[in-house]
Parts: structure tokens; sequence; C-alpha cells
């Protein structure tokens, strides 16, 4: 589906190009309308592949995650093997613990951690939906990071970052990792990330609940003294 979409973004970049320069582009607009009736087809078989599964049509009921997505996930995601949320979540490449060294092998799943780049942009566009819930979690989310890390909670973060990574000293980046802070980039990522490891939880006790016809269990931090706050999935049961 996105190589169909690239494709269709290009001859449309393409045909711009030359009508604004006045030059023949008939065979580029039938590449651009075959490229864009492909892409509609595509994203019609993946509906219906992703509305035929309990797991899929609980995912399309939520704001922002449309039937592109909620295959990607139904494809990368295994339940068998994912009898907790942090395996998914480690498959995805959100563990932070989990370091990828030069030499190494990828430590996740490229694929299924650019869909959830995906999942994350898009909580973005729809945190302004009334009907929208994993967004206002990041907007929420976002006002708490910020005022973190204008009390330089993240300071450890920063200089951490500045002895494993090669940050031109001339960028904003360096700059506010310097001073013990983290760049509004970088608070943005840690936004977006709290919000679609939420949405991977909930991925996973719906999952699983269909998989094995009971409750996820409950996570181990919920368990502990201090910590009682749950957070069902929205729309489940369906």
């Amino acid at each position: 589906y996105y190589m169909w979409q690239d494709d269709r973004k290009r001859s449309d970049a393409q045909v711009r190009a030359l009508t604004e320069t006045e030059e023949p582009n008939t065979a580029i607009q039938w590449l651009a309308d075959v490229s864009a009736t492909t892409e509609r087809n595509v994203r019609t078989l993946l509906g219906q592949y992703a509305a035929s599964q309990p797991v899929g049509e609980w995912a399309m009921s939520i704001t922002g995650i449309g039937p592109v997505i909620a295959a990607g996930l139904l494809a990368h995601i295994d339940i068998t093997k994912a009898p907790t949320a942090g395996h998914i979540w480690r498959f995805a490449g959100l563990d932070p613990t989990v370091l990828w060294d030069k030499g190494q092998k990828r430590p996740w799943n490229a694929s299924l951690k650019t869909l959830c780049w995906k999942i994350g942009e898009s909580f973005v566009k729809v945190s302004n939906n009334d009907k929208d819930f994993y967004g206002h979690v990041y907007a929420e989310r976002k006002v708490l990071e910020v005022a973190r890390n204008d009390a330089g909670d993240f300071s450890a973060q920063a200089a951490a970052k500045l002895e494993r990574f090669k940050i031109g000293k001339e960028t904003d980046a360096y700059a506010a990792y310097s001073t013990g802070k983290l760049p509004p980039a970088h608070i943005q990522s840690r936004a977006k990330r709290y919000a679609v490891k939420l949405f991977l939880a909930h991925y996973q006790a719906v999952a699983y609940e269909v998989q094995y016809g009971q409750p996820a269990p409950m996570p181990y931090i919920l368990n502990q003294p201090g910590h009682v706050h749950f957070i069902a999935p929205p729309n489940w049961p369906m």
C-alpha cells in the first residue's frame, strides 16, 4: 500500500511540475491515475482483511487508526508470542532499555517500528477531534513532559544523549542537551511514544482476550503498592 502511495505522490508531483511549465503530461497523469486507483483498491482489501478479525475491527474503531494501520498490526503482531504488552513494545523498538550497537543485529522489527511512528503521527493529527482518545492522551502527556523538562528532570538523559551520539554543536538540539534539557522534538517524540505504547498495550489486551477467551493478565506494575491506575481499552468490548 505504501509503495503505491509513494508512486502516486511522485506522479502527482511530476504532473504539477509539468503543468506549471506547460509541458505535455498526459502519460504521467495516466500513471498517477493508475497509482491512485491501485492505492484505493489495496486500501479496500486491507480494510476487508482487518474487519474480518475482531482485533482488526476494534483497531479500526479507534479514531486515527484506519484499515492500512490495522492490517499492518495484524500482520506483524502474533499474540501467541506476546503474553504482555512489553513484548510488543520491544518488538516494535519502543523499549528504551534496548540499544542497537554497531555490528549487532537490529533488535526490533523495522517495519513495525515505522508503522508505530505513523500511528503516533496520526494521533497528533486527531488530537483535536472530540471523538479521539489517544490523541488526547498524547496532548496531556506533552504538557507533563514539557513541565518535567523545564524542571530539569531529564538532565541525566540529556547528558547521556551528548555522550552517546555525535550532535553538532551549532544545532538547537545541542544547545538544549548541553543545558540539561531535551529539545522540543525530543519532547514531542516522548509524548507520541507514550500514547502509542498505551494503544499497543490496549491492542495486546484485546488480542489476548480474543485469543484465549479471558482478560489479559494485569500488568506487573499495577499489582505493586501505589500503582492502582488502570486505563481500560476504549470501545471494548464492542
